[in-house]
């Protein structure tokens, strides 16, 4: 192939990446079809491909302008006469991209409880640009105006949850969520930034330092804080919405910096000092650690997994197309095994994890509405945890083998989106918790409660439901035994403590496998259990590997 015929090939691999990505998106398509009534599903998917076009045609190519070095947010503390702002100046595409999310819905359908499904779909397709920018105030958003809504009194609710819900990105107030403090990352309970009761019963003041603060430039923030005379540890935190300004000037903070980050750089995330600065509390206080975690991580928590699973979708899309249309030694790289053997790989791993994180959005919807059974509420504390968990390091695994098809191409700025995926996942890894964190979690969880019960019969329902019987068998086998390990984690702390991460991979990969079987999606699914989940599986063995291979790549939607 000569020069000009490589240059026309790349030409037409930019040109084949669809421009509605949801009505491309099969797989996504069907599990909504499944889940919904006909008028929401009618309506959802109107809504998912208007915006799908505008991910498409108008914020991925803002983002790939304000996420460049010389046009990240800058911190400006003053304004040209001298006073201060403490404020954040983005560059002007950045607001084209915020205009465009916020007008799909995507926070303001936080105001409609239920609206998850929604939620999750409009922030999946603004994922296949990466955080953008906007996923993570987006969420933000979202978790300080369900906080609002489910645990503030009325008062505090209406003064302040109407401007976060505005779809008018210019008018809208965007939330934000401070909580790490310098000395007290994962570890919540070791903070002190301190909260002291005004006098009127109704507001606080706040003093201290906050550590980790994404989206500095929000005009709400949630934070916790440790309440005067209150007890030790997380029983002592309490729960506060803190405006940025107070009439017309900054509310007792100042912003220290902004932080040079490996990924999500087009958002704006600092440390600030706060200093008497006036605060609400949303909820009673003494369950201010409830619903910080119970409410705004948990809703992050699943946010970012949604996120996880958007990026990989791109990431497959990217690397599909370009193995069609790059040739090498005479024929297109998508025709050599290993090359088709790292395509089935990622595929599988996209559509389980695509199908797991939404088996968490429904949960999520009947949350949110209060409708979920007292099982939904439990399997939700079990998945919300290990579905971020498993996601984010999968995103980073499969966004690194897309880079590894394009080769060298797939590491410049330039020429496709993969570097700003590659380093958006690995920052989405330590988002609401590291992974140790995470898994630490869900064994608490499951030494407190009855949630390994609760996980086997609803995994052992999903392949009840399998259309081939056949291929579900072998995956109860490997799930009891996974599940058998897991008790013995419960009863073995130090056992658990060296072990229940690798096996909690193991239980992660088995659901994402029993949602694809139930779904009928059988050649993800088999593929999955087998690289990935199947102790002493050896693909040199298997005669029908190569055959296996071709189906996944035949099958993909």
């Amino acid at each position: 192939m000569d020069t000009a015929s490589a240059r026309a090939a790349l030409a037409d691999w930019q040109g084949s990446f669809p421009v509605d990505t949801f009505a491309s998106d099969h797989q996504l398509r069907s599990i909504l079809a499944r889940a919904l009534g006909a008028d929401r599903l009618a309506a959802l998917e109107t809504r998912a491909s208007a915006f799908a076009r505008q991910v498409t045609t108008v914020i991925g190519p803002a983002a790939s302008r304000y996420e460049q070095r010389l046009h990240l947010p800058e911190l400006a503390r003053y304004d040209g006469i001298g006073r201060r702002t403490e404020s954040v100046v983005f560059d002007p595409s950045y607001v084209t991209a915020g205009t465009a999310v916020w007008a799909s819905g995507l926070v303001a359908l936080s105001s409609q409880p239920g609206s998850a499904y929604e939620q999750a779909t409009l922030l999946y397709l603004l994922s296949l640009e990466g955080e953008a920018g906007h996923a993570c105030p987006a969420t933000c958003t979202i978790g300080l105006a369900r906080a609002l809504r489910r645990a503030a009194d009325p008062a505090v609710r209406d003064t302040f949850l109407p401007a976060l819900v505005d779809p008018d990105y210019a008018a809208a107030t965007r939330g934000s969520q401070f909580l790490t403090e310098v000395q007290g990352g994962s570890d919540v309970g070791a903070n002190v930034c301190e909260a002291v009761p005004t006098g009127d019963e109704s507001t606080y003041r706040i003093t201290g330092e906050k550590w980790f603060c994404s989206v500095a430039d929000a005009g709400q923030f949630f934070l916790t804080a440790r309440v005067s005379g209150g007890e030790e540890g997380t029983r002592g935190l309490g729960s506060f919405v803190v405006p940025r300004t107070v009439d017309g000037t900054p509310n007792g903070f100042t912003l220290r910096r902004l932080k040079d980050k490996l990924g999500t750089r087009g958002l704006a995330s600092g440390e600030i000092d706060f200093e008497s600065a006036l605060a609400w509390p949303i909820g009673p206080v003494e369950h201010g650690f409830r619903t910080a975690v119970g409410i705004v991580l948990n809703t992050s928590r699943w946010m970012t997994a949604v996120g996880d699973a958007g990026i990989m979708r791109r990431a497959v899309l990217e690397a599909h197309s370009y193995a069609r249309h790059r040739q090498a030694f005479g024929r297109p790289i998508q025709e050599f095994p290993a090359v088709r053997h790292t395509l089935a790989d990622m595929a599988a791993t996209s559509a389980g994890a695509l199908h797991l994180v939404f088996a968490l959005t429904g949960l999520e919807d009947r949350i949110d509405a209060s409708t979920a059974s007292d099982e939904d509420v439990l399997y939700h504390r079990f998945l919300v945890n290990a579905t971020k968990y498993l996601l984010s390091g999968q995103a980073t695994e499969v966004v690194h083998s897309a880079v590894e098809v394009l080769g060298g191409n797939g590491t410049i700025e330039e020429f496709s989106v993969l570097p700003r995926l590659y380093r958006d996942a690995m920052v989405f890894e330590s988002w609401e918790g590291t992974h140790n964190v995470l898994v630490a979690q869900v064994l608490n969880d499951l030494r407190r409660l009855p949630v390994l019960d609760v996980v086997s019969q609803r995994l052992s329902r999903c392949l009840d439901g399998a259309a081939d019987q056949a291929l579900a068998a072998p995956v109860r086998i490997q799930l009891d035994r996974a599940l058998g390990e897991a008790l013995a984690c419960v009863t073995d702390r130090s056992f658990g403590a060296w072990h229940f991460r690798t096996i909690l991979d193991q239980i992660g990969v088995l659901a994402e496998t029993a949602y694809l079987l139930e779904a009928g999606v059988d050649w993800a699914a088999t593929h999955l259990v087998l690289d990935k989940a199947t102790p002493g599986y050896r693909p040199q063995e298997d005669r029908s590997f190569g055959e296996r291979i071709d189906a996944v790549l035949a099958s993909m939607g």
